[in-house]
């Protein structure tokens, strides 16, 4: 069978494995962030979304889908800023999804609103990973990015996650404004003393229109060269990588058998719901139908791609949502970009059903790319140190291969 009618065999409907839910809510907003949040309101604003998630978490659950969720992750926002109610929502999902007992469920936090007391809660409520928006342990380089919290507090709460008996993911940015090389070593080491088994580290994005884009384009903040910000990407992986932390994809690394499953079923093609405001999914063209996402889908069309309408009061009254269809040759090329984001790269039957040989083998005479495995049967095509460091560009040529 064909790769292609591999794709349009997924027509039956099963449920997708994977569950995103999007609680809204900040203490404050970070000078950097661009992601959906308002400020956090009184209790009758936080009981209404609640009741909004459990609502359409339930409209999903109705359609009766086959299969099951594997795994959970609760975004935002700052879930942890609502206390206990993050654990609502957890119950909301194993109240009307099918989610397999033991799941995969991963909570975001912020170390100002981590106690002992709510992760003792999150722990015994089957929650199973805590990723901390830590960002940095450098107290200057923490309040440029606008954060709340002090280093001490990271620390503080990096060890109140591990004594609940969860799993420690932690999250740094580097590329920030007055942030040295050696301000970020001594983030990277602050990061593997604190036990976390899984760390995420991404180069700072400016994002148009947020207060540090706007501070560094009208020359109030002076940008970090991009070079630095490479060399900054480069220590990550080799001090991470000396503690037993190795990169598994673009910007994520684990100990072994810690990579996080729900961010790995992104870059591996697997279905996926979002609930809440904002909240993004992509599923089969059968599951769009029973789902009633759009009110007409192409005869070709093999995938969909949604995101919730980003506003609380329209996302409550039904407004939605942006619709993206895929044919099979466009699905097949986005499972081949997602796919080199992660260092064991795809597998080349995958490159050639998807017609992007010629691509991959100019990208790899520009040495961003590489085959491995040639001559056996699991050969695969995989980015190179310098491909790592440039994914965009990597990433825009497979989707784009004529351009």
């Amino acid at each position: 069978m064909s790769s292609i009618e591999d794709i349009a065999g997924l027509l039956e409907p099963a449920f997708p494995a994977h569950l995103y839910v999007h609680v809204p809510f900040c203490r404050m907003k970070c000078s950097y962030c661009d992601f959906y949040s308002v400020p956090i309101g009184n209790k009758d604003q936080i009981d209404v979304v609640l009741r909004g998630i459990d609502a359409e978490l339930r409209q999903w659950g109705a359609l009766r889908l086959p299969g099951v969720v594997e795994t959970l992750y609760v975004g935002g926002g700052t879930p942890t800023v609502i206390g206990p109610g993050a654990l609502q929502v957890v119950d909301s999902v194993r109240n009307g999804m099918p989610l397999r007992a033991g799941a995969d469920i991963t909570v975001e936090a912020n170390p100002d609103s981590v106690t002992g007391e709510l992760m003792y809660v999150f722990a015994m409520g089957g929650v199973t990973r805590v990723s901390l928006g830590v960002q940095s342990f450098d107290e200057k380089v923490i309040g440029v990015l606008g954060r709340v919290h002090t280093p001490e507090e990271a620390v503080s709460a990096a060890e109140t996650i591990v004594a609940a008996g969860m799993d420690l993911s932690v999250d740094l940015m580097c590329g920030i404004p007055g942030q040295s090389l050696e301000s970020w070593r001594e983030t990277l080491d602050a990061a593997i003393g604190t036990g976390a088994a899984h760390v995420s580290v991404y180069p700072l994005t400016l994002e148009e229109g947020t207060p540090l884009e706007v501070a560094v384009s009208t020359g109030l903040v002076e940008p970090v060269d991009p070079d630095a910000a490479a060399d900054m990407m480069m220590l990550a992986e080799d001090v991470l990588a000396a503690a037993g932390i190795e990169r598994y994809e673009v910007a994520n690394y684990a100990r072994p058998g810690h990579e996080s499953l729900h961010n790995l079923a992104y870059w591996t093609g697997d279905h996926y719901i979002g609930i809440g405001p904002a909240a993004h999914g992509m599923v089969d063209a059968a599951t769009a139908r029973s789902a009633g996402l759009a009110e007409a889908l192409a005869e070709d069309t093999v995938r969909v791609r949604f995101g919730n309408a980003p506003d609380i009061d329209e996302w409550l009254f039904g407004g939605r949502r942006t619709v993206e269809q895929l044919t099979a040759a466009e699905a097949m090329r986005e499972d081949v970009m997602l796919g080199l984001r992660l260092v064991r790269g795809v597998d080349a039957t995958a490159v050639a059903a998807a017609g992007l040989d010629a691509t991959l083998e100019d990208l790899a005479r520009l040495e961003l790319v590489e085959r491995v495995g040639e001559g056996g049967p699991h050969a695969r095509w995989r980015t190179t140190a310098k491909g790592w460091l440039l994914g965009n560009e990597v990433f825009g040529r497979v989707w784009s291969p004529d351009e």
